[in-house]
């Protein structure tokens, strides 16, 4: 396997690098979130506006139709920047209709190539996180007429109430099904997150759903790979941004006379979170490209490591870029504590390291 980006991929790091480099100042996230607002809807704009969001978006919603490695390369600069937009739900949820869904479902992303809508997704259930391979769904769905209605309730659902649809899967007489529903039927309870993002949980009583693909469980595992993809790019991102802050933050603060990355104790850890950076760094990349290449089953295992990855080396890493910032590492009106948020918010959404190795134990 080569690691290394294409043209393509290449071409699009590299506007979203230097548009996120440009638009996500600590000025501005401070405005932002002092602003209330639920997410930075002029960023959202840029990133449709320079092709971000279309970059990944199927060519019946007049995007690229690009595939699941671009959506990663996109999410980890994301992530990088902790850049407040719900890009990893809606792009994680294009991914899942473009591959799934009927050409009307495609088309409808329309309005998102354009930054006019967000999505959201909704795998996980209370009690259980999203990458559980053991059981099908307890929220169900059964037929009404012509239609499908939903019964049941999701877990933290970030962006929910912001999406103009959200991705659910349920279980129906005859397998596993993937729906669209509309948020304001959704039953939506907020619930806090580390970050200060939006998010909610979901009461399903008898709500209408749109069906995107078959009965047989395929457009709601690859829901659960794609966003598994998804959080692990993000967090990718963001320990690379805690690396880059620390490393200069090590390199120009002095102690004694000395720069702090001249002590050996220093170097050894911040080369641990090096490590911990590349590890994730290849699950990534493997996981993305086993996906882009149907590789579904292999891309399992490299998404299931890491996710492990995720909740625990990338975690601590994040601890030992704290430590090593001393006490300004925990000051919030210094930009770590963005990163740490973040990287605990997705830990979370994971369901920690326990459930990880659930999963894996259960791969092998």
């Amino acid at each position: 396997m080569d690691f290394n980006l294409d043209e393509t991929q290449t071409d699009l790091r590299k506007l979203a690098v230097d548009l996120l480099g440009k638009e996500v100042t600590s000025a501005r996230l401070e405005a932002h979130e002092k602003s209330g607002a639920s997410y930075d809807t002029a960023l959202w704009r840029s990133l449709a506006g320079t092709g971000l969001l279309g970059a990944v978006l199927p060519e019946e919603a007049g995007g690229a139709g690009l595939g699941p490695v671009e959506m990663a390369v996109v999410l980890r600069e994301i992530g990088a920047h902790v850049a407040p937009v719900p890009a990893e739900q809606s792009l994680v949820a294009a991914q899942v209709i473009a591959r799934y869904g009927s050409r009307e479902q495609r088309e409808a992303l329309a309005p998102l190539a354009d930054g006019e809508i967000s999505l959201a997704v909704a795998p996980s259930e209370p009690g259980r996180d999203f990458g559980d391979l053991a059981a099908p769904p307890v929220t169900t769905a059964r037929r009404d007429g012509a239609g499908w209605v939903l019964d049941g309730a999701k877990g933290t659902t970030p962006y929910a109430a912001q999406a103009a649809r959200i991705l659910v899967p349920a279980a129906t007489a005859t397998g596993v099904g993937l729906f669209l529903v509309e948020p304001a039927q959704a039953g939506l309870r907020p619930v806090p997150t580390s970050t200060g993002e939006p998010a909610a949980a979901l009461a399903l009583e008898a709500v209408p759903g749109e069906l995107v693909g078959a009965e047989d469980g395929t457009a709601a595992d690859g829901l659960r790979r794609l966003a598994l993809a998804g959080n692990i790019a993000v967090t990718s991102g963001v320990l690379a941004g805690a690396l880059a802050l620390t490393t200069e933050y090590i390199r120009t603060r002095k102690q004694f006379g000395r720069a702090l990355a001249e002590f050996q104790a220093v170097t050894v850890q911040i080369a641990d979170v090096y490590i911990a950076g590349r590890a994730l760094d290849v699950a990534v990349w493997s996981g993305a490209w086993r996906l882009a290449e149907g590789a579904d089953e292999e891309a399992e295992v490299d998404l299931a490591v890491g996710a492990l990855t995720a909740t625990d080396q990338a975690l601590r890493a994040l601890y030992t870029c704290q430590h090593l910032h001393g006490g300004i590492g925990v000051d919030v009106t210094y930009p770590l504590h963005r990163y740490f948020a973040w990287g605990k918010h997705h830990a979370h959404l994971l369901g920690g390291v326990e459930a990880r190795l659930d999963t894996i134990g259960a791969l092998v």
